[in-house]
């Protein structure tokens, strides 16, 4: 059976029945935005990435769609603390089109990273985590800066699990530690700088999707075409995709790039 958008919001329809739960799907965006019928906070799922994880894991992509979206209402109909939880802050990158306020117009905290992606806080609550917004941080007095500290601190304190793939003479480093924060690590300044020092060729960096962080020690041209098309693959199939351009890191600066197809790549 081929699977389309049409077909998977009705397979997720008929999983999430929950009678305080409305659905709204964007046929333009390929989007389908669950939501509690009483308070309008819900989440928006990305389809396409979806029905890409359903083409080779079937029942299992579908039942953890159920899951996130279940943790994640369950969540938000719940009133969360800072204080005393510093050690469970920390920072979330997505993409700059994804929004910056909640659906009653309150204001999430984030800070500008680069051209194509955007940092974003979260509270950690175990199984999901909490965007962090502004009545928040107004009800417990804390600073943006305070918020950006914190959340630095923690993404450094986390452990990093890599494998290594060598593929046509470049050397592919993968961050999959299914925590939640693997394009976080993007932040980690001391992780990056570590590989910097070790990485012969050019060093890019992508963040395709939330669960994924990819370092490359670039050293042909092939290596660019390769991490294009990687990159694109991964970003097509994420849950919460960020984006499928790839940056280049040097002097601890992060420069969006273009790939063409057999060529180096462009800022």
């Amino acid at each position: 059976m081929k699977m389309t958008s049409r077909k998977m919001v009705e397979m997720l329809k008929e999983k999430l029945q929950q009678t305080q739960w409305s659905f709204e799907f964007d046929r333009k965006k390929d989007m389908l935005r669950v939501e509690d019928a009483a308070t309008k906070k819900g989440v928006t799922l990305s389809l396409p990435g979806i029905i890409a994880k359903w083409e080779t894991s079937k029942e299992k992509a579908i039942d953890e769609v159920v899951y996130y979206v279940e943790e994640a209402l369950t969540v938000m109909n719940e009133k969360q603390e800072l204080t005393g939880k510093e050690k469970s802050v920390f920072p979330v990158i997505r993409s700059t089109s994804f929004p910056t306020e909640t659906n009653e117009g309150i204001k999430l905290c984030y800070s500008e990273h680069t051209a194509e992606t955007r940092i974003y806080y979260g509270l950690d609550l175990g199984n999901t985590y909490r965007l962090i917004d502004e009545n928040m941080m107004k009800k417990e007095n804390w600073t943006s800066e305070q918020l950006k500290e914190i959340s630095l601190f923690n993404i450094r304190s986390l452990e990093t699990s890599v494998k290594e793939d060598i593929v046509a003479g470049n050397i592919f480093y993968f961050f999959n530690a299914n925590d939640g924060y693997d394009a976080s690590r993007i932040l980690n300044e001391n992780l990056l700088q570590s590989f910097e020092d070790k990485i012969e060729g050019e060093m890019a960096v992508a963040v395709p999707h939330q669960d994924v962080l990819i370092i490359v020690d670039v050293r042909n041209d092939t290596g660019y075409d390769i991490l294009a098309q990687l990159t694109m693959s991964f970003f097509a199939s994420g849950t919460i995709p960020i984006t499928a351009l790839s940056f280049l890191y040097e002097n601890k600066q992060l420069e969006p790039i273009f790939i063409l197809g057999k060529n180096k790549p462009y800022k």
